[in-house]
């Protein structure tokens, strides 16, 4: 859960997941939607697949990103929990 929060605390990330809940994107078409090198996306895109929040499928040299929603979902339950919210106790 600690690569979770770690890639949500970066506001980059956070715009680049907004993205992907459109729908799936390739490396390049989400590189045209920030002002970033390549190598700084490709160490975002390393922080998300770590965490899990995107998964990554490769057609020759193409890499399409797609949103992992079900592990956001736990980690919001995670975070409910630890709160106690939802549970009677607010």
């Amino acid at each position: 859960m600690n690569e979770v929060f770690k890639a949500l605390s970066d506001p980059t990330r956070r715009e680049i997941l907004r993205v992907l809940r459109e729908g799936p994107r390739t490396a390049g078409e989400i590189a045209e939607l920030f002002p970033l090198a390549k190598s700084t996306l490709s160490g975002h895109f390393n922080v998300l697949k770590t965490a899990g929040l995107v998964r990554t499928e490769k057609e020759g040299t193409t890499i399409t990103y797609f949103l992992n929603a079900t592990v956001m979902q736990d980690a919001l339950t995670q975070i409910m929990g630890f709160f106690k919210v939802g549970d009677g106790h607010e």
